[in-house]
């Protein structure tokens, strides 16, 4: 994938594209006619969307914030967690730190909810995460619906706006 923060414009993107629902529209058909006049652009990959300009690929989101708000920031956050889901009011700019709070959980984990795990040696269920990149222990708990709420009631505390269940 080519360098995110080339020589694209805010105002080069406006003579290509315009924005609706989500998508970039082709302005005028390019590579020979083979992209159509409105055509959506972009491809679909497993995770994100990606398209096409000048013979460099770019990450659909960023090109759509670049098209938005004229720059380009380091990390741009999905709010809902869906990397395909490219309209505008689900983009934000943040920190890398807030961009792994809002991850989703993770597929590895067994009792299905994000920060807790079972403690096998205890018969124990344990919620912990981390809060600005240290590991944080809130308990043990013999009830996975009482450890759910006390990591919900953690996340929301420590991870605001970016906490996610």
């Amino acid at each position: 994938m080519a360098n995110q923060n080339s020589t694209l414009t805010q105002e080069y993107l406006h003579s290509l594209f315009y924005y609706k629902d989500g998508n970039l529209h082709w302005i005028k058909p390019m590579a020979k006619n083979k992209i159509k006049e409105n055509s959506i652009a972009g491809y679909k990959s497993k995770k994100y969307v990606y398209v096409s300009i000048n013979k460099k690929t770019y990450l659909l989101h960023r090109i759509i914030w670049l098209y938005h708000y004229g720059y380009l920031p380091n990390e741009i956050d999905h709010i809902d967690g869906n990397k395909q889901n490219n309209n505008i009011d689900n983009l934000r700019d943040v920190l890398h730190l807030h961009n792994q709070y809002n991850q989703k959980t993770n597929k590895r984990n067994t009792s299905g909810v994000k920060g807790v795990s079972f403690d096998k040696n205890r018969f124990t269920w344990v919620v912990r995460f981390n809060v600005n990149k240290k590991p944080i222990y809130f308990g043990r708990f013999n009830d996975l619906e009482l450890a759910e709420l006390v990591a919900i009631e953690a996340r929301d505390k420590y991870h605001g706006e970016f906490a996610r269940s």
